[in-house]
């Protein structure tokens, strides 16, 4: 299931409860931290998540997939869009 534009699991995510996080599809782009670049330009070419885009994974997704403040350290978020691009959970 699709939590997320950028792959990251919302369900798991600690900004959720820490920050009252909604996420992007909920707040359109404007989450906890405010504009989110990522989430804006998916709406803006029409999908649902990174994966679906033919530059994935571009360099900007991959500065915040690895960001030491919003990413997940590893860029598992990238694989779990590889997963999504696919059709799986």
């Amino acid at each position: 299931m699709v939590e997320s534009m950028c792959g990251c699991i919302c369900s798991t995510c600690e900004f959720v409860e820490k920050c009252g996080c909604k996420g992007c599809f909920v707040s359109k782009g404007y989450p906890f931290h405010g504009e989110c670049k990522i989430a804006l330009c998916c709406m803006e070419h029409g999908y649902t998540h990174c994966g679906e885009c033919e530059e994935f994974p571009c360099q900007e997704l991959k500065e915040y997939a690895y960001d030491p403040e919003y990413g997940d350290e590893n860029g598992s978020r990238l694989e779990v869009l590889r997963k999504w691009a696919k059709g799986e959970a």
